[in-house]
């Protein structure tokens, strides 16, 4: 870490009030916000959709498992994965806490991956994870939600060359960039009401941190989330990190 400026503990209660309000102002635009998500047009799905799930294969309302409100996370494990993305993976081990707790509120929630479902399962059990997972593979439905797009188009965007953190994220999942990048992480919100699913929400990118739970906690850390400028790609599927912060470099790297 870098020096900081040292203060009295006067000097540091003014500046704390000072930065809790602020704080109390982000919370309570926040709240608006959610506000805005929930009164966004709900758009009909028509079309049917046949998922391979640990029950066998299931339509889109029957993924509901009769709540009225679904959570669909696209975690990026495409067909031709030999993994799971390592950033959607740090993402997921939170995942198994909140599910009873969405359930109580008449939520479900589920991952969904073109990956064949075999795939998803043996990945899981490495993980150590339960939460449900299904496969949306030999079907439409990423391509129509545009989640998921043509490895032909990929491989156009990336004419001039793949960016390292592409490169070195395709290379943990055991496939090239294109292939990759063919793939994007999405949280999709939908309702069923009088038998028709609605799509009400949707986020990626950025969007999607509050699902790491650990940058809020790196976030309120003396040094913050350290990653650099432009941001090293440090995050690892849990079972690969060596400590080596703490041996002062950063982790994965010798």
């Amino acid at each position: 870490m870098v020096t900081h400026r040292v203060g009295t503990r006067e000097e540091w209660l003014a500046a704390r009030g000072e930065l809790l309000a602020k704080e109390k102002e982000l919370t309570r635009r926040g709240d608006q916000l959610a506000e805005e998500r929930r009164n966004l047009p709900w758009v009909p799905i028509g079309k049917e959709y046949r998922f391979d799930t640990d029950n066998g294969l299931r339509t889109l309302p029957e993924l509901f498992d009769g709540r009225p409100q679904l959570l669909v996370y696209h975690f990026m494990f495409g067909p031709g994965f030999d993994a799971g993305c390592p950033v959607c993976s740090s993402a997921a081990d939170t995942f198994d806490g909140a599910v009873a707790h969405l359930n109580a509120r008449g939520v479900t929630f589920c991952c969904i991956s073109r990956a064949p479902l075999d795939k998803l399962q043996t990945y899981r059990r490495r993980m150590g994870w339960s939460f449900p997972w299904a496969s949306s593979g030999g079907t439409d439905y990423s391509f129509d939600l545009e989640i998921s797009r043509p490895v032909e188009a990929t491989r156009e965007l990336l004419a001039g060359g793949a960016p390292p953190v592409v490169t070195e994220l395709a290379r943990e999942c055991g496939t090239e960039p294109a292939v990759y990048l063919s793939e994007s992480p999405v949280l999709s919100s939908y309702a069923r009401q009088d038998g028709v699913v609605y799509l009400t929400y949707s986020t990626t990118a950025r969007g999607l941190e509050f699902m790491m739970g650990y940058y809020g906690f790196l976030d309120r850390a003396p040094a913050g989330r350290d990653e650099g400028d432009p941001p090293q790609l440090w995050v690892r599927r849990h079972d690969e990190y060596d400590g080596g912060y703490a041996a002062g470099r950063p982790p994965g790297q010798a």
